[in-house]
């Protein structure tokens, strides 16, 4: 990853290639506004040491398992100098800390039973893998909109 100090542009491949990433990865980050757009686009495009330096420290920011809108906001607070020493600071991000323990799943509410007065269920088969169950005590208002789902259903499966 390292690069003559003495070269001014890059070919979209050669920049690629001195950072670690694909060209496609570069165009991908010029399209969401992590790095600056080149100046001119076409065969004969260049690529400068800005490209260089954000491309760089975009990579420092990975490896601190950022994401990238946070990386986005961490690039926009930062001047060209803040760029370049954190760019510059890649020996360091090989001491990263690990990532944050996965945090337990929270908690939810056990299901409820259910009602001890039902006797029964009928079970329709809406779609395929859509059923809908319906308490043998359901009162009307509840059976009239079950009747209306299914019925609404079967007319969509017809067209």
């Amino acid at each position: 990853m390292s690069t003559p100090k003495t070269q001014v542009g890059w070919k979209l491949s050669e920049l690629a290639e001195a950072v670690g990433v694909s060209p496609r990865t570069v165009r991908y980050y010029v399209q969401r506004g992590l790095v600056p757009a080149p100046p001119f686009k076409g065969p004969d495009t260049v690529y400068g040491e800005e490209h260089l330096l954000r491309l760089k420290a975009i990579r420092v920011l990975q490896a601190r398992f950022l994401p990238l809108d946070a990386i986005q906001v961490e690039l926009a607070r930062l001047d060209a100098e803040g760029i370049r020493a954190l760019a510059e600071s890649e020996s360091a991000s090989a001491t990263v800390p690990p990532p944050p323990a996965p945090r337990p799943p929270p908690a939810t509410a056990p299901p409820s039973p259910p009602p001890a007065h039902a006797t029964g269920w009928r079970r329709w088969e809406l779609a395929p893998g859509l059923e809908l169950h319906l308490a043998d005590t359901a009162d009307a208002k509840t059976r009239d909109l079950a009747e209306h789902l299914r019925a609404l259903i079967q007319k969509t499966q017809e067209r």
